[in-house]
């Protein structure tokens, strides 16, 4: 089965008199990338946050978002005085050079980040418990996000092999024709040019099977067949993160089908391989956003 890196998860939850939210949400990228807003009262379990997401996300690029709210009487503040100085100091200069009017500074210090703060910055083992639930949920959400799209685009996978398959069943069929129409056009030119009596047909013959194996592309559809049962195969296994698997047997799919074009040299058989180089960049597409 698979799963897409796209997804959505969004948790809430009360624990005490305070109310965890967390909102994740992930795009496809080769590694895993995190950017995390994460309010001060959690800063000592940022690490053990992210190894959490990492763990069970495992690749794509993800943004947390995580919110407390305080319920319940109010609690005593602290006021931390020497980030409200450099703060003022800022303002106060840039309120100078633009010649505006200084009122008002105190407010919107208040304001500003960590200016003003819980004089207790620590969870309780309770309260970290319940955010670590809160987080598992919003990570199993998006997860569920991910299988769900993960089935839409495996259909649309199978889809794509199969008609490069029929496009190859395709050109099996002309495969004996294209020899035939070679050996037939070789002797047409040399009947033409030096006459029916004139050249060996032995020789000719010689000739003919040297130069149709050097064509012959029963090779590359052997390995064409074979790397898109690989593909299948590898769909229908139990690992969450395949993408890369995939993209790999998708560049050797890709190196087969430009080799028989390559060698083709008939035109029936070069539509099957457009045809089928179509099918192969509308599956790359999907793969780049599969886990």
């Amino acid at each position: 089965m698979l799963h897409s890196m796209t997804g959505f998860g969004r948790a809430e939850q009360a624990v005490g008199d305070k109310v965890f939210l967390v909102e994740v949400k992930s795009l496809n990228g080769k590694q895993f990338d995190i950017r995390i807003t994460i309010p001060s009262l959690l800063k000592p379990y940022e690490f053990e946050i992210r190894n959490m997401l990492q763990e069970k996300l495992v690749r794509g690029s993800v943004e947390c978002i995580i919110t407390i709210k305080q319920n319940g009487s109010s609690r005593p503040v602290t006021i931390n005085t020497e980030l409200a100085k450099a703060y003022y100091q800022s303002i106060s200069d840039l309120s100078t050079e633009l010649n505006l009017d200084a009122a008002g500074i105190l407010s919107a210090l208040l304001k500003l980040p960590d200016v003003v703060t819980n004089s207790t910055e620590m969870l309780t083992p309770t309260e970290w418990e319940g955010f670590k639930e809160v987080l598992s949920n919003a990570i199993g959400l998006l997860k569920q996000h991910r299988a769900e799209e993960g089935k839409a685009m495996e259909t649309d996978l199978l889809l794509r092999i199969e008609n490069i398959l029929l496009q190859q069943n395709i050109i099996a069929k002309l495969e004996p024709l294209r020899q035939q129409k070679i050996r037939d056009g070789l002797k047409k030119v040399l009947e033409e040019n030096v006459g029916k009596e004139s050249y060996d047909p032995n020789r000719l013959e010689q000739e003919l099977i040297y130069y149709i194996e050097k064509i012959d592309i029963s090779e590359e559809q052997v390995r064409l067949k074979n790397h898109c049962d690989y593909f299948r195969s590898i769909l229908v296994e139990a690992d969450e993160s395949k993408g890369k698997k995939l993209s790999f047997i998708m560049q050797e799919i890709g190196r087969e089908i430009n080799t028989t074009g390559s060698k083709a040299y008939d035109s029936q058989i070069q539509k099957s391989v457009v045809l089928m180089k179509d099918e192969l960049e509308k599956a790359k597409e999907q793969v780049l956003n599969i886990l």
